[in-house]
């Protein structure tokens, strides 16, 4: 299936994983994609509070800096008994001291946030990842999409696939983490296909339902 609107789209990211990710979910509609690391693009400070906020901010930089429609990404993992932290700092509770990110110890930092808590129990430890996509013009016009998986948070981590927090997190339904998940279980969604699984799916296949015109079912 082709979309003649969106010859080539920018992902407006130096994540690996995501552009991974949104390039499989742009192949079956017929968009090439690029991304603002394979430009060489420079990566925007991120200093918004909100996932929008940040979307737009990575989104317009794209943008207005090759000319392309850009589309970004602004995720994080959302626990409730931790008043929705990490939010909007789920990267950062990865950063060392010396800037690399080692996502293990975000996952233990999570964790022991949950036992200072006494969070114990599944029923304690729910939460969500979240997924806001920002679809930018090189004019300065943006759009929203947004994307929300519900699930818990599991003790020790389990599987060694997808990235980030994936490992220790389980979405509702499922007895596997994200981290035991082949991508196209977790993230894959097709035109036609009435459901998604990831925050990240969920958000694109409204993007590609209100922006791309593709049938919901």
């Amino acid at each position: 299936m082709s979309n003649p609107s969106f010859t080539t789209l920018l992902v407006a990211s130096h994540n690996a994983g995501k552009i991974s990710e949104i390039r499989g979910l742009c192949e079956p509609l017929g968009i090439k994609v690029t991304s603002a690391a394979e430009l060489g693009l420079p990566e925007p400070a991120e200093t918004g509070d909100t996932f929008e906020a940040n979307a737009a901010t990575k989104a317009l930089a794209a943008a207005k800096a090759s000319g392309l429609m850009a589309l970004s990404d602004d995720s994080g993992l959302e626990v409730d008994a931790l008043e929705g932290a990490p939010g909007v700092y789920t990267a950062d509770w990865a950063t060392l001291a010396d800037g690399n990110r080692d996502f293990a110890v975000a996952m233990q930092k999570v964790e022991d946030a949950l036992k200072a808590r006494g969070a114990e129990s599944e029923d304690q430890r729910s939460g969500r990842f979240v997924s806001v996509l920002c679809l930018a013009t090189p004019e300065g016009d943006v759009s929203f999409y947004r994307g929300e998986a519900p699930g818990v948070m599991v003790w020790p981590p389990r599987g060694s696939l997808g990235f980030g927090y994936d490992p220790m997190f389980r979405p509702d339904g499922h007895s596997r983490t994200f981290g035991e998940m082949q991508a196209e279980e977790k993230h894959g969604w097709k035109p036609g296909q009435a459901t998604a699984l990831s925050h990240r799916a969920r958000a694109f296949k409204l993007f590609a339902e209100q922006r791309l015109g593709v049938a919901a079912t």
